[in-house]
């Protein structure tokens, strides 16, 4: 599945529980094709009594929701996100959602790769 969001993005979940919450993402599962949000999808877990806590107890802790019920916030509204290289070849990723009269505005989200970090791309002859 392409990855449509990073971690520190802040995003809008779209389904499950949380629906319509906003949070930021603290770490990103690959290969499960998951991620964690802050304030989002939290549950008690109980912690087993050790040398370092010996009492033991209940924490909160984020579990990990699926990446397809998340979606990058612009301006408020979960986006569609799509990667375009510029013309100084900076590689960006820009938010697509709709106003309130139903146009396309797009937001450029982040720079991938900056035009300085691409390496040349020389021909030999």
């Amino acid at each position: 599945m392409p990855r449509h969001i990073r971690k520190g993005d802040k995003v809008v979940v779209t389904a499950g529980n949380d629906k319509g919450a906003v949070g930021e993402i603290l770490r990103v599962l690959t290969k499960k094709n998951r991620v964690v949000v802050k304030g989002v999808n939290v549950r008690s877990k109980n912690i087993k009594p050790s040398q370092a806590n010996p009492k033991g107890g209940v924490i909160k802790q984020e579990m990990p929701i699926h990446m397809s019920n998340v979606s990058p916030e612009v301006e408020g509204k979960p986006a569609r996100v799509r990667h375009e290289t510029q013309k100084d070849g900076s590689k960006v990723r820009i938010g697509l959602i709709k106003d309130d009269k139903g146009k396309k505005v797009e937001k450029v989200i982040c720079e991938i790769h900056s035009a300085d970090a691409r390496p040349n791309r020389e021909t030999k002859s």
